[in-house]
C-alpha cells in the first residue's frame, strides 16, 4: 500500500461521525474528504446518502472504463454521461434474478455517448460499460469481514 501525506493508505476509507448532525459522516479516502448524510427529516441533508455514494462509484467507474477503452481504440468519443437510480423491486418482477421471493435491490444505469460513433462502436462501448471493476464487484459474490476494534 502507498502512504499519502495524510497518513492514509491507498484503498483505505475511514468514516467518522462529523458531529454536526445525527447521521452526518466525514469520509476520508486518501487525501480526499467527503461528507455523507441522510435526507431531511431523518438527517441534515449535508451530503449524499450512502446509496448515492455507491451509485457515484459505479457511475464513475463505468464512465472511466468506457473512456479508457474508447481512447485506446482512438474512437471519437467526446463525452460519456452515466445516470443511475437505485430502487427496491419485488424479486418476482426480475426474470434474470436467482432470488424469487421478497425484495431485491435494482440499479438502472443510463449511458449516453456523445461523439461521431457508429452503431457498432456504441454497442461495443455498452458492453465495455458493464465490465467496469465496480460493476463486476457489485454483481459478484462479495465477502465482507467486519471486526471490532
Amino acid at each position: 500500500m502507498t502512504t499519502h501525506e495524510t497518513g492514509q493508505h491507498e484503498g483505505l476509507v475511514t468514516v467518522t461521525e462529523a458531529g454536526s448532525g445525527t447521521f452526518t459522516r466525514e469520509i476520508t479516502a486518501g487525501q480526499h474528504r467527503l461528507v455523507a448524510d441522510e435526507p431531511r427529516p431523518i438527517g441534515e441533508d449535508a451530503g449524499p446518502t450512502p446509496y448515492d455514494l455507491v451509485l457515484a462509484g459505479l457511475g464513475a467507474c463505468t464512465s472511466m472504463t468506457v473512456r479508457m477503452y474508447a481512447d485506446r481504440k482512438g474512437w471519437p468519443l467526446d463525452q460519456v454521461r452515466v445516470t443511475l437510480r437505485h430502487s427496491r423491486i419485488h424479486a418476482e418482477d426480475c426474470a434474470a434474478c436467482e432470488t424469487t421471493k421478497g425484495w431485491i435491490d435494482h440499479i438502472d444505469i443510463d449511458v449516453e455517448f456523445v461523439g461521431d460513433l457508429d452503431d457498432t462502436q456504441r454497442q461495443r462501448l455498452m458492453q465495455i460499460a458493464e465490465r467496469c471493476p465496480v460493476h463486476q464487484t457489485l454483481t459478484s459474490e462479495v465477502d465482507i469481514a467486519t471486526t471490532l476494534r
